[in-house]
C-alpha cells in the first residue's frame, strides 16, 4: 500500500533553490534572511513606527512640565534628567511586548511552516531579535529631536553610544519576550498577564519618571536589583557627554547581561520548538 505524506508549505523567501541540500546555510546567511522577512512590514509601513511614539511623546508632555514646575522653572535641568528616561522607556516597551507577534503567528500556524525551513534555529531568533533594534533607534532619535527645541542639550556623540547601549538591550529583552511567548503559546492570556506585572514595577523602579532618592528604603533596594536602573543612570550621563562617569560601565554591564541572558534562553526555547 502506498503512503502519501504532506507537509507545510515554506514560506517563499526561506525556500531553498531545487537543487540545493535542505539544511542551514550559515547562522549570519540566516539571520540576515529572517532579519529581512521581519523587516519587510516596517519598511512598507514605516509611519507605525512615528504612530508607536504616542505613548512616550505623552509622558513627555504631562510628566515634563511637573517635573520642570517642581524643580523651579529650570525646563533645561529637568529635560537632561528627564529625556534619557524616556529614551529608555521606548527600548522597554517597544521591545517587551514583540513576542505577541509571534504569539499570533503560532496561533495563525505561520511560526509552524517557519520551522520547516532550512534555516538555523538561532538564527529565527536573532534576526527577530535584530529588526527591533531598529524602530528602537528611529523612536529614540526622534524623541531627542523634539526635546532640543524646548531646552534639551543634544551630544551627537553621547546619543550614538546611548542607542547603542539601547540597542544592545533591546535584542535581549526582546529575545526574552519572543520566549515567553514560546512559553505562552497556548495560553495568549499568560503572556499578557506576565507582560503587564513585570513591565510597569520595572518602569517605577527604575527612577526613569520619578527620583527614588527620597523613596522608601524597600524601594531603593528594589531600584538596586532592576537593570533598568543602571541603564537610566548610564543614559542619563551619555546624552549629557560624560563619559567619565562610572555609572555608565553599569548600564553597559545591565544591558550585556541582559542581552545574553534572553539570547541564551531564546535560542534554547526556539530550538525546543515543535
Amino acid at each position: 500500500m502506498n503512503t502519501v505524506t504532506t507537509s507545510a508549505p515554506v514560506p517563499t523567501e526561506f525556500a531553498a533553490p531545487a537543487a540545493s541540500v535542505a539544511r542551514p546555510t550559515g547562522f549570519v546567511h540566516d539571520t540576515v534572511a529572517v532579519f529581512a522577512r521581519e523587516s519587510r512590514p516596517l519598511v512598507r509601513d514605516p509611519f507605525s513606527v512615528v504612530f508607536s511614539l504616542v505613548q512616550p511623546l505623552v509622558f513627555l508632555g504631562l510628566f515634563g512640565p511637573l517635573l520642570i514646575g517642581a524643580s523651579g522653572g529650570d525646563a533645561a535641568g529637568t529635560l537632561q534628567w528627564f529625556v534619557p528616561g524616556i529614551l529608555v522607556m521606548v527600548a522597554l516597551f517597544g521591545t517587551a511586548s514583540t513576542g505577541a507577534n509571534l504569539l499570533f503567528e503560532m496561533q495563525t500556524g505561520s511560526h509552524e511552516r517557519t520551522l520547516v525551513a532550512p534555516l538555523s534555529r538561532a538564527a529565527l531568533l536573532v534576526g527577530r531579535a535584530l529588526k527591533d533594534v531598529v524602530p528602537l533607534v528611529i523612536q529614540g532619535t526622534l524623541v531627542v529631536l523634539v526635546s532640543v527645541p524646548f531646552g534639551f542639550r543634544l551630544d551627537v556623540p553621547g546619543l550614538a553610544v546611548g542607542l547603542l547601549v539601547l540597542a544592545v538591550f533591546g535584542v535581549g529583552l526582546g529575545a526574552l519576550s519572543y520566549t515567553l511567548a514560546l512559553a505562552c503559546r497556548n495560553r495568549d492570556w499568560m503572556f499578557w498577564m506576565v507582560h503587564q506585572t513585570l513591565l510597569f514595577p520595572l518602569m517605577i523602579l527604575s527612577g526613569m519618571l520619578l527620583p527614588l532618592d527620597e523613596g522608601p528604603a524597600w524601594m531603593q533596594v528594589a531600584a538596586a536589583v532592576n537593570p533598568l536602573s543602571y541603564l537610566v543612570d548610564a543614559e542619563r550621563v551619555l546624552l549629557a557627554g560624560g563619559f567619565g562617569d562610572p555609572s555608565i560601565v553599569g548600564g553597559v554591564i545591565a544591558a550585556a547581561i541582559t542581552c545574553a541572558l534572553g539570547l541564551v534562553l531564546g535560542v534554547r526555547a526556539m530550538r525546543r520548538a515543535r
